[in-house]
């Protein structure tokens, strides 16, 4: 049974399997209706069926392929009109593998253009509606390797590394809104996005691969907590405060009138 009935619709892209899916069995859970976006019509519309007798809320389908031009300004101009949404869930996102001398540039631009700019358009969309409307969250699905990015490919580790710093940076701009933001950080989580990248999760050790169910439940235990920032096995938040604080304490001398003496 849903615990309420008024907390309006939560928009989740790449909502057809995997993380997206998690969450919009969750928020169904939580009282949220649900916009489910994605590419698979059949896989929308089977969730949206099964979320429907499960939990009672409302499950709309929106099939979306958000690396479209149209199909993004489709979903970007619901964020923009439709007052009911009050979650925004960025979710959808591919990998690659292999090195970037060796990457198909085709699939590279499809990476930037879901992983960066479909997620940059959505965000902007919501910052601006939850903003005039006072209320509202975004949550952004980016990855351990955005702290980590020698240990894996170049393209994937920085356009989760700007997904980071995008939510960051829109904390400062949207908080006094009444909009919250929050960046979710997996490490590897068990979903389809392996086999569609040509990688096998099978090589690493179980010890490193989450269950996608774990893997949400710690997000949005991290969201309850008013985190900005949730990285799902970070056993101590303590260290994740510590490389904040490290950080800031560069604040200072990152930007001053004359170089530093050590390049004299």
């Amino acid at each position: 049974m849903n615990q309420s009935t008024n907390k309006g619709t939560a928009l989740i892209t790449g909502a057809s399997s995997g993380i997206g899916a998690t969450y919009a069995q969750r928020l169904a859970k939580r009282g949220y209706d649900l916009l489910l976006v994605a590419r698979d019509q059949q896989r929308l519309d089977g969730l949206a069926e099964n979320l429907r007798q499960a939990s009672g809320v409302k499950v709309e389908v929106l099939r979306a392929d958000l690396t479209d031009s149209a199909d993004l300004q489709r979903v970007e101009q619901r964020l923009r009109t439709d007052p009911s949404i009050s979650m925004l869930v960025n979710n959808a996102g591919v990998a690659i593998n292999g090195t970037l001398a060796e990457a198909d540039a085709a699939k590279v631009n499809t990476l930037i253009q879901l992983n960066i700019v479909a997620l940059t358009h959505l965000s902007a969309a919501a910052a601006a509606s939850f903003g005039t409307a006072g209320r509202g969250s975004i949550i952004n699905i980016a990855s351990v390797v955005a702290l980590i990015p020698e240990m894996f490919n170049a393209v994937y580790s920085a356009s989760k590394a700007y997904v980071l710093s995008l939510t960051q940076t829109m904390q400062a701009e949207v908080s006094s809104l009444g909009v919250r933001v929050q960046a979710v950080l997996p490490g590897v989580t068990r979903t389809e996005i392996w086999e569609r990248s040509g990688m096998d999760a099978s090589v690493l050790p179980a010890e490193m691969i989450m269950e996608v169910g774990d893997m949400v439940d710690a997000a949005l235990a991290g969201f309850d907590q008013g985190e900005l920032v949730t990285i799902p096995s970070l056993p101590d938040a303590a260290d994740w405060q510590a490389l904040v604080t490290a950080r800031t304490k560069l604040g200072p001398n990152l930007s001053r009138n004359q170089a530093a003496a050590r390049y004299s």
